[in-house]
């Protein structure tokens, strides 16, 4: 979240999801059929904010920043998980603050880079936290201006999540099609996918794919394990602005197509495992938020 906030303006945002009750799976490694984990099944409330804080900026001829500012988020997830006959995570808190940097290295090529840190944690009792729970990030991304509409780059993520810095590939890609009719494609951190109408200046419509996550870092039967927490979810996407506040506000309903949700033991080995693909099956989805610019 960290690397890749605007940094033009001071934002803020907050959005409810809720993701509805349905059965857990496990996919076993190669073709074989999915098989359903007895009766267990689970729902989720998800509630996520966001703030960037521009500390400095200043824009070039092309209205590219170079800007230095801090960043601020948080998650809370309640999963009601139901008929499991091992304990499974039942809350998660992430909360991660960071510094960030925009720059434009020439008229084709721009750079942003992060540097943070933050809490991930299966509970919200800050007396039960340990120093296990916290995780370092950073990144350095470099963008090519392939066209106005068109921004396409990769570079390098880090983080400490296997107890140590780990070095990650990192992707950008961004590209917009303006007009009453729009498309819009992000793949920075997690993927976003759209195609929106604008009624006019208050009410835009769009069909979404968006896909998002949470972490928790414990322990379990004695070792160091994450448990991930991820949706891909699609569906219709109202937007309205609310007068000239700069306040707009947002829903989404549709499917959850799937939500991976399991442990994997914290090393490389655990992490890329093919054994802990356990999921939650297509559910119904609905969220709603506000965002505000200022």
């Amino acid at each position: 979240m960290l690397l890749y906030l605007e940094g033009k303006a001071q934002q803020i945002s907050f959005r409810t999801e809720y993701i509805g009750n349905s059965g857990y799976y496990y996919l076993p490694p190669g073709e074989k059929p999915r098989e359903k984990i007895g009766n267990s099944k689970g729902s989720a409330m998800i509630y996520q904010g966001a703030v960037s804080i521009p500390l400095s900026v200043k824009m070039n001829e092309k209205n590219r920043p170079t800007a230095w500012g801090l960043g601020f988020g948080g998650a809370y997830v309640s999963l009601k998980n139901q008929n499991f006959s091992e304990q499974m995570v039942s809350e998660i808190m992430n909360i991660q603050l960071g510094v960030y940097h925009l720059r434009p290295l020439n008229d084709r090529w721009s750079m942003r880079a992060s540097l943070g840190a933050g809490i991930f944690a299966p509970t919200t009792n800050f007396s039960k936290l340990s120093f296990k729970n916290v995780l370092g990030s950073g990144g350095l991304v470099f963008i090519r201006h392939l066209k106005p509409n068109l921004d396409i780059g990769g570079g390098v993520s880090v983080n400490s999540s296997l107890g140590y810095p780990m070095i990650f590939p990192a992707v950008y890609v961004k590209w917009k099609l303006h007009g009453k009719f729009d498309v819009n494609v992000e793949v920075i951190e997690g993927l976003e996918l759209s195609a929106g109408y604008d009624f006019n200046e208050r009410f835009k419509l769009s069909y979404a794919i968006e896909m998002n996550g949470q972490v928790a870092l414990l322990k379990k039967d004695g070792k160091d394990v994450i448990f991930s927490h991820q949706y891909i979810v699609t569906g219709f996407r109202p937007e309205l602005k609310l007068g000239k506040t700069g306040l707009t506000m947002t829903g989404m309903v549709g499917l959850n197509l799937y939500r991976p949700a399991s442990y994997s033991n914290r090393t490389l080995k655990g992490v890329f495992a093919s054994d802990n693909d356990y999921f939650f099956s297509v559910s119904p989805y609905a969220s709603v938020g506000l965002k505000m610019k200022l």
